[in-house]
């Protein structure tokens, strides 16, 4: 399989590069979720990285490749929206955040 040098962007993998395998259409996932183990052997914590533009050309315009940036929701937002799907319900603590502010 062929793979791609990627920089991360924010979160504690803020600056390094790491090679992310791509698909048949030559682009990397959409979301990458990297766990880290817990110290006290507790459940691992999933860091949940979302696929970027990295920038365009100057003249044209053209996208010169991918880079993640930090999710700190970590929400699973890579399902499809069909016209006929039902909208995300808001969990309890979303509903009690909207209702302070």
């Amino acid at each position: 399989m062929k793979s791609e040098d990627t920089p991360f962007e924010g979160g504690p993998m803020d600056g390094r590069v790491l090679p992310v395998l791509v698909g048949p259409t030559g682009h990397p996932p959409k979301t990458y979720r990297i766990p880290v183990p817990d110290a006290a052997g507790g459940p691992p914590t999933v860091l949940v990285y979302r696929r970027v533009p990295r920038g365009h050309t100057r003249r044209l315009g053209l996208q010169q490749g991918w880079k993640y940036a930090y999710d700190p929701t970590g929400k699973a937002g890579g399902r499809l929206k069909w016209p006929w799907s039902k909208p995300e319900t808001p969990t309890p603590d979303e509903r009690r955040d909207d209702a302070d502010g």
